[in-house]
């Protein structure tokens, strides 16, 4: 999210917006934007009301403009351009409640791959809101693990995790075999190798 800013002047410089260019109705629209995010904050739902406003008022503007002004990736925005308001009202709901809506895509292996290789030690917790924060989709730890597996990302967080030797632990026990001996296979039943007894003659 962007960060509130002193001035309406300020805020277009930041999005790129040239003020002088600006039609009246287009300075007027904004201008009321900008008091709202004074007065209400950048949090999720006070900028997810204004992104569905924006991108549905046809105020002149760009989408990448107006995901600008309000601190969004332009996937993120052109995904939202889609929905209606009932859609919208329900995103909002949902994060709220903590279930998942939206979708993992494919083509989000690779930043999840990047991800998981350069922080190593993440939580769950941890990738959930970087694939929020990167693509704007709130998904469940269940969702999630589906999607490692999926991919082969399940095993980075493995292979990163420290081996038993490495943080102290004792190895596992092995019961009825010695250290280093290998673990006995059972002779199978009727084999050449096994003992017979002989029938008794009549």
């Amino acid at each position: 999210m962007a960060d509130p800013v002193e001035t309406f002047s300020h805020w277009l410089a930041q999005a790129q917006i040239t003020e002088t260019r600006l039609t009246p109705d287009q300075r007027a629209v904004l201008q009321a934007v900008f008091r709202f995010r004074q007065a209400r904050g950048t949090d999720y739902y006070s900028t997810r009301l204004l992104s569905h406003f924006l991108l549905h008022c046809d105020c002149g503007l760009t989408v990448a403009a107006l995901a600008r002004l309000l601190g969004l990736s332009r996937p993120t925005a052109s995904r939202q351009q889609g929905l209606s308001s009932k859609d919208a009202i329900r995103q909002a709901h949902h994060r709220m409640d903590g279930r998942p809506y939206g979708k993992l895509l494919p083509r989000y292996a690779g930043a999840v791959a990047g991800f998981l290789f350069a922080h190593p030690d993440a939580s769950r917790a941890d990738l959930i809101d970087y694939i929020d924060t990167t693509f704007g989709v709130r998904v469940s730890r269940v969702a999630l693990a589906k999607f490692l597996k999926k991919f082969g990302l399940d095993r980075l967080s493995v292979q990163a995790r420290p081996t038993p030797a490495a943080t102290g632990g004792a190895p596992r026990p092995t019961f009825g075999v010695g250290q280093g001996q290998p673990v006995p296979t059972p002779t199978p039943p009727f084999s050449r190798h096994t003992r017979s007894t002989p029938v008794p003659s009549s």
